[in-house]
């Protein structure tokens, strides 16, 4: 499954997929293995960030899960998921998941509750923003299964502190990271009880979509791309972006519809 329609949205497997006032919301929805993710689940992932790249109708993307206990505890470890027996063509299998790494440039909300877990962090770790319910907890348990902590780690290490991406990681299952850490680190930017949380995610989306698209998909581009170089090379390379996106965004917007004044503070 290389791309999806529409159509074939309502023929997903192991997720449930709308699209709805330009927000596409994906939720997990394999709550009785604590909605782990599949060789299924990695291809429908990839068919999904390939449909919301070249569906102009898809301003953002809300990812959040199914069930009571978790987000996501990663893989599920009772299917496993494949890898090549070539040793030089074996790739990440989370790879699928992360939709900066396949070419997705539309911003992602993910509302986690419960647990977060290991191969969870190939979605958070590319988030745009993240919420969360005041039971979420986050970790990764590779180290205590006797498996290296890296590919998960890592990614994490470019948007918290090293310190606590290693104490994530070398502490493994005896430990959990509070929602209340996660937010003081800047990991989640906002907690919300949990009754609130797809309602929160929603309403942050929906303000998200009403604004023009290719300035929202720009800015998304230029903020991820610039931390892949050095700040004087990233601010050298920052006005094309603007140069590209500014006429069309300029284009796509209603002047009667943006706010005088800022409405909310959090």
């Amino acid at each position: 499954m290389n791309s999806i329609n529409v159509t074939e949205l309502k023929s997903l497997t192991t997720v449930i997929a709308e699209l709805s006032d330009h927000v596409l919301t994906i939720t997990l929805d394999r709550p009785e293995r604590m909605n782990s993710f599949t060789d299924a689940m990695r291809t429908e992932f990839r068919a999904l960030w390939r449909f919301a790249d070249l569906t102009d109708d898809v301003h953002v993307v809300v990812l959040r899960a199914s069930g009571d206990r978790a987000f996501s505890t990663g893989m599920d470890v009772k299917e496993g998921t494949y890898l090549a027996d070539n040793p030089f063509s074996r790739r990440d299998p989370g790879v699928d998941l992360s939709p900066k790494q396949n070419g997705c440039w539309k911003p992602l909300i993910c509302a986690v509750h419960g647990l977060a877990a290991g191969g969870a962090l190939y979605w958070l770790n590319e988030a745009d923003l993240i919420i969360a319910s005041d039971d979420a907890q986050f970790f990764d348990p590779h180290v205590s299964y006797g498996l290296v902590a890296a590919l998960e780690p890592i990614g994490l290490a470019h948007r918290i502190p090293i310190g606590e991406v290693l104490r994530m990681a070398l502490l493994g299952l005896d430990e959990r990271m509070s929602v209340e850490r996660a937010h003081q680190i800047g990991f989640v930017s906002e907690i919300v009880p949990r009754e609130r949380l797809w309602e929160r995610a929603a309403t942050l989306a929906a303000r998200i979509a009403a604004k023009p698209p290719a300035a929202i998909q720009g800015t998304v581009r230029a903020i991820w791309e610039s931390r892949d170089v050095g700040r004087t090379h990233a601010l050298a390379t920052a006005l094309p972006y603007t140069m590209v996106g500014n006429p069309i965004g300029k284009a796509q917007i209603d002047r009667s519809q943006v706010p005088t004044r800022s409405y909310e503070v959090r």
